[in-house]
């Protein structure tokens, strides 16, 4: 019988090859990108090209990778979606918004490539991880948290964000994926702070963002509990979230859980200067 499944991807987001990663079939991965690279490091070697993501993709670059499925996810530019269209390659895109989205997006890719079963074992790993820290965060006060995606301008955490932060015993603020004044964030007194910029790493300047906005009134950076989560920590939507999880269960609740890796807070805010930054 002949294989339907495509051998030769190209993925044009870090979730996608995270997702094929996570089923085991990251040697059908011949083209990503360099921020896949970043997230995965299995595909750092030679034999895969490296090409520009779903936001600024590129025909030539996607037809010279000769692949027989091109995958990818959010964020997209319209002149990238016609790049992709224009390589003439299969095309499957996704662009999930919440953790159900995910969900069906890991069973697709899994389905496509033949690994529906181990698909399925990723997702309720996910789901009973997520699970375990929602039941532990049931019956605790849960403070008022603020999550960015971008800093200019202000756009808060995708749901997904938000549905995490809630099962890690938080309150979200802002509404999902939206652009919002700052000054807004000052009525709203967030207690917890969280930036994560696409793109940025755990690069952020919250000292900066800090005093630029005039948040030093905020509940937060009086209490000195503004972080710095690794953008692929959060803003990737694959199982690399559950290290998101990680991250913003500490920054909520402390007293609760470790300080895992992949985040950076300020400890002290004085007027308009930070003190002290702590990794």
């Amino acid at each position: 019988m002949t294989s339907h499944t495509p051998r030769r991807i190209a993925s044009l987001q870090p979730s996608v090859t995270v997702i094929l990663e996570a089923v085991g079939e990251l040697d059908r991965v011949v083209a990503c990108t360099r921020y896949c690279a970043d997230v995965v490091p299995a595909v750092r070697d030679s034999s895969r090209l490296i090409l520009a993501d779903s936001w600024t993709a590129n025909a030539e670059q996607i037809i010279s990778s000769e692949p027989d499925l091109v995958i990818a996810s959010v964020p997209y530019q319209e002149k990238a979606v016609s790049e992709i269209l224009k390589s003439g390659a299969r095309f499957l895109g996704f662009a999930p918004k919440t953790l159900a989205d995910l969900y069906s997006d890991i069973a697709a890719i899994a389905g496509i490539v033949g690994a529906s079963e181990r698909g399925e074992q990723v997702i309720l790993s996910m789901q009973q991880k997520i699970e375990a820290f929602r039941q532990r965060t049931a019956e605790i006060l849960r403070p008022r948290v603020f999550c960015e995606e971008w800093g200019k301008p202000v756009i808060c955490s995708q749901a997904w964000v938000a549905e995490l932060v809630e099962a890690a015993g938080g309150r979200f603020v802002g509404s999902p994926g939206r652009q919002i004044d700052p000054k807004e964030m000052l009525e709203a007194d967030p207690e917890v702070i969280i930036a994560a910029w696409c793109g940025a790493g755990d690069r952020v300047p919250l000292e900066k963002i800090v005093a630029d906005r005039g948040w030093q009134p905020t509940s937060a950076a009086k209490g000195g509990r503004i972080f710095c989560i690794r953008d692929e920590f959060l803003n990737t939507p694959a199982p690399t979230l559950l290290q998101g999880l990680e991250a913003l269960a500490f920054a909520i609740h402390p007293e609760m859980f470790p300080r895992p890796k992949g985040i950076r807070s300020i400890t002290e805010v004085r007027s308009s200067t930070v003190a002290k930054s702590v990794v």
